[in-house]
């Protein structure tokens, strides 16, 4: 399928535009056309475009990337991408984290185009133009494909929502205060009420901190 196809079969559904065609599009025909748009993702063979990011999210993506890149990293624990990066769902279904991490041993499922597999953390950002149902679907598919810790930061409410494996089933919890610990990546913590700060505390200071926390013996 073209990008030009994909341009004569867009329509506008429920305020997002998505972009049909005769039959699904497939998960490698979703990489090349998201090549030419970073922002689709791919839903039951659908292209559906990501509402434009703003800049209380990208403040907040920033944030976190930096954060967890760099303990990662000193910690040489895996690898950290970004909202860039594809993650296979299935043959018809393809989504783009804000915020991945994949452990060490696991990093062969990171491939040129796409990650094919499920990561170990995957962290979205919530902001107000997001509609539950669009939340909700994002969960069930991380959840289908085994992700072990589904953070998302709910920026208009204000809280954390953190969705983790546990055997065959899931475990929730909300937090508002306290810290939140990332169980998939070891001694890496963020405090709840530092993430709703505004402006949001310095993150040389925070990585500084954690660090020296966590130094190995």
């Amino acid at each position: 399928m073209s990008v030009s196809l994909m341009h004569e079969t867009d329509q506008v559904v429920e305020g997002r535009i998505i972009h049909l065609a005769e039959r699904p599009f497939s998960f490698e025909e979703f990489l090349e056309i998201s090549g030419y748009k970073d922002h689709l993702e791919l839903v039951k063979g659908v292209l559906v475009e990501r509402m434009s990011a703003r800049l209380p999210h990208e403040r907040h993506f920033g944030w976190v990337f930096w954060l967890l890149e760099g303990f990662v990293e000193q910690r040489s624990l895996g690898e950290v991408l970004g909202s860039r990066t594809a993650v296979r769902i299935d043959a018809f279904g393809g989504r783009l984290p804000d915020v991945l991490f994949v452990r060490q041993d696991r990093r062969h499922i990171i491939q040129d185009k796409a990650v094919y597999g499920a990561p170990d953390l995957v962290v979205e950002i919530i902001c107000p133009n997001d509609r539950p149902s669009d939340v909700h679907a994002l969960e069930t598919d991380y959840r289908n494909i085994g992700v072990a810790e589904i953070i998302f930061l709910d920026l208009p409410k204000r809280r954390v929502l953190v969705v983790r494996r546990r055997d065959d089933d899931y475990q929730i919890e909300t937090l508002s205060t306290g810290t939140l610990h990332f169980e998939t990546v070891s001694g890496f913590h963020l405090e709840v009420e530092a993430l709703f700060q505004d402006p949001l505390p310095r993150k040389l200071d925070i990585l500084t901190a954690l660090l020296a926390e966590d130094a190995p013996a």
